[in-house]
């Protein structure tokens, strides 16, 4: 439960952080060019909000919803989610929205969108210019990766590790690393000292679809960095942090997922450890809880393995946050073809598959970089094509701007409408699967 919590508040922070920023950015530009904004919420408010106020002598109502699935800005004389058909029916006013030419209001829907990508540049920044970036390269990862099922069927080996993919050299484990996997012919290894080469089928990646089982996580040892004062966990009074696991019930584990998965099989009983401490075996009996768990945390792969850190000064961090929103917007899109595939429809998820993103105990750096990332997400979801998104409406204004003819308001709601029910509708698809994936996929 303190997992879901702790999750749940970082995914309701980074989104809150997000909404503000992007609906701050319809907010300026429409006071630039003097559009009135009736109402600035977090969160959506139907039949209450939780809080409001409209300073004295304003015109914006400013508040926080109820209902946490984001925010909106209303905008005097925009046919939007607020569906006000009462405030289009009267003659349209200098303020509002539709009094303005194509340009300014061209310039107010793509605002939001700009100020998502440019927050996830600044937190792309500040992140490398205070943490710098530190990884483990893949060619110190000595004990290789763990594979799923899948791709041990087309011939990788646990313990396989990493080298090139088409020749070009595989220097860091993440989704860089997994795109160059699937668009590779051929794939170099390092398997007991030989270098092996793994040919890559062309579906590989509908096959990680349809699997749901991933690609390969780095293997290191079980060595315990904390254990957790806990008197519902006997390992309290047995185990020390720097102890070593390297068996279970005399089964030996030379890696932190097999360790885990002799305790997932040993749910409520009791299992004899083998460990090394300070150099010297030892065993004792542990008590294993009904979720698989002995309560202890391991150390992490980067305080296992040598790292590498590059560092940034201030002026140094701006460039390279850019290259990396940059990059990370270019490997977002070039995913966004799986999406439109069997496979792909299956694997979309709702807000419990973004919370899972999060890390179950709070780090800031993984906080921003998560929250820079979903900033990336709803920019350029936010920007595709569809009624009822910001670049549904920058396409009625490019018909516009192109055409010289306005669309009519009755076409503008009906096209709200539909827009409207399609995301109504994904957002019921994506968030029942998740709930069909938490109580039938376990």
């Amino acid at each position: 439960m303190e997992t879901f919590f702790i999750k749940a508040i970082q995914l309701i922070l980074s989104l809150s952080i997000l909404v503000l920023v992007h609906e701050f950015g319809h907010f300026l530009f429409a006071r630039i060019f003097k559009v009135r904004v009736e109402k600035f919420y977090l969160f959506f408010d139907p039949w209450f909000s939780l809080f409001k106020f409209k300073p004295k002598n304003g015109e914006t109502e400013y508040g926080v919803g109820w209902l946490p699935l984001g925010g909106y800005c209303k905008i005097s004389g925009m046919i939007d989610e607020s569906m006000d058909k009462e405030q289009l029916a009267q003659p349209p006013q200098p303020y509002e929205f539709r009094s303005k030419p194509a340009g300014p209001r061209l310039m107010i829907m793509v605002a939001g969108v700009v100020f998502n990508f440019l927050l996830a540049l600044f937190i792309y920044s500040m992140v490398l210019f205070t943490w710098g970036d530190t990884y483990v390269p893949l060619k110190n990862v000595k004990m290789g990766m763990a594979y799923s099922d899948t791709f041990k069927k087309i011939g990788f080996c646990d313990g396989d590790i990493l080298l090139n993919a088409d020749n070009k050299e595989l220097v860091r484990f993440g989704a860089d690393a997994f795109r160059a996997v699937i668009n590779a012919k051929e794939i170099t290894v390092l398997r007991d000292g030989e270098t092996v080469t793994i040919p890559i089928p062309d579906d590989i990646m509908q096959r990680v679809m349809q699997d749901k089982q991933g690609f390969a996580a780095e293997r290191f040892p079980m060595v315990i960095d904390k254990v957790m004062d806990d008197l519902q966990h006997a390992s309290a009074a047995v185990l020390r942090h720097g102890d070593s696991i390297v068996s279970v019930n005399r089964i030996p584990t030379p890696s932190y997922f097999d360790v885990v998965e002799l305790l997932q099989s040993n749910k409520g009983q009791t299992v004899e450890l083998g460990f090394y401490r300070e150099g010297n075996f030892q065993d004792a009996s542990i008590q294993v809880d009904s979720l698989g768990v002995m309560g202890v945390y391991p150390m992490k792969i980067s305080d296992i393995y040598e790292t590498v850190t590059i560092r940034y000064g201030f002026l140094e961090s701006f460039p390279a946050g850019i290259m990396l929103g940059v990059n990370t917007l270019k490997g977002y899109v070039s995913d966004m073809k799986y999406v439109f595939t069997k496979e792909g429809v299956t694997s979309l998820g709702g807000f419990g598959a973004i919370g899972n993103l999060f890390p179950a105990v709070w780090h800031w750096r993984t906080f921003w970089m998560m929250t820079a990332f979903l900033s990336i997400i709803l920019a350029f979801m936010n920007i595709l094509p569809i009624p009822a998104l910001d670049g549904g409406h920058v396409l009625f204004l490019l018909y516009e701007v192109i055409t010289r003819r306005k669309p009519s308001d009755k076409f503008l709601e009906y096209a709200q409408i539909a827009g409207m029910v399609i995301l109504i509708a994904l957002l019921i698809y994506a968030n029942g699967n998740d709930i069909f994936n938490f109580f039938f996929k376990k």
